[in-house]
């Protein structure tokens, strides 16, 4: 490896260890090349979604967007603009991870720039399905798979996960002028986007959370083969990072759909416990 590329994977590797927080995590139970394949994937990501979030006016920040795309178009032609980009354009041709993923995720950040509303869950799944699915997908093709159905499960997985965040983030995600649900689903029950806005946590929210968080179990439930579908170590990485996120529903339901009071997270030492739990699967000894 040559010491522009060493470079640009170490600035990869600072900034997951820095930012990825659970997901660095499940990254350390691959090889080291894999790791750093994951490390540049989830920092040419990170900045992507940083843009989006700024502090810009949202003209500016759509040019930001639409900068980044460009400059990494050029990437792919070996002309690098960031210190990420020589590691990432290594790990897409290394991995042969499809282009149109990174174009997918791309278009999904582009999407939280519009006023953010969907009328039906068949509308938000194209938005879950980029900013997630399309993600997870990316990540088997570094992990390594077998069979063309590790596809379908991976991006069952990536809607899991995201409506997971979905339902975490109502509160601050509605307060910057973002709901998620779909209009159907808050018309089925009775409950206003007003109240959403409000934080109210009445019969009618725990009736419409129930309902959403039943449908997002469907889609872990739907994912859950694809563990028999990759190497050990990126079975471990997968398991590690779905147990964690089924956790987090598991604790919205247990707070009786509170969102609102307190971020839901998972304690540290239950992130600990579900990485040991997976030691095993990572050696081979499961």
């Amino acid at each position: 490896m040559n010491p522009s590329l060493t470079r640009s994977y170490a600035y990869c590797e600072r900034l997951a260890r820095r930012e990825a927080g659970n997901f660095y995590l499940a990254f350390r139970f691959l090889p080291r090349a894999e790791r750093q394949a994951m490390c540049a994937l989830y920092a040419f990501l990170r900045v992507a979604d940083d843009l989006s979030d700024g502090p810009q006016p949202i003209p500016e920040k759509r040019q930001l967007i639409d900068s980044w795309r460009t400059r990494w178009d050029s990437a792919l032609r070996g002309r690098y603009s960031h210190r990420l980009h020589a590691a990432f354009h290594h790990t897409v041709t290394t991995y042969g991870i499809p282009e149109e993923y990174v174009q997918a995720v791309l278009d999904g950040v582009g999407m939280d720039l519009d006023s953010v509303s969907y009328e039906t869950f068949a509308d938000l799944y194209p938005y879950c399905y980029r900013v997630a699915s399309a993600v997870g997908l990316a990540c088997i093709h570094i992990w390594g798979f077998e069979g063309e159905k590790a596809k379908e499960y991976a991006e069952a997985a990536g809607i899991a996960f995201q409506m997971t965040n979905i339902l975490r983030d109502l509160g601050e995600d509605a307060a910057r002028g973002r709901i998620y649900l779909p209009r159907e689903d808050l018309r089925r029950f009775n409950y206003e986007e007003e109240k959403l806005r409000r934080g109210e946590r009445d019969a009618t929210f725990r009736e419409l959370m129930r309902f959403e968080v039943n449908r997002t179990r469907e889609y872990y439930d739907k994912s859950a083969p694809l563990a028999d579908r990759l190497n050990s170590s990126g079975r471990a990485v997968f398991l590690v990072m779905s147990r964690t996120y089924r956790g987090l529903l598991e604790t919205i339901e247990r707070r009786d759909y509170d969102v609102f009071s307190r971020r839901v997270r998972l304690s540290k030492w239950r992130k600990v416990w579900l990485a040991l739990q997976a030691l095993p699967i990572r050696w081979g000894w499961a």
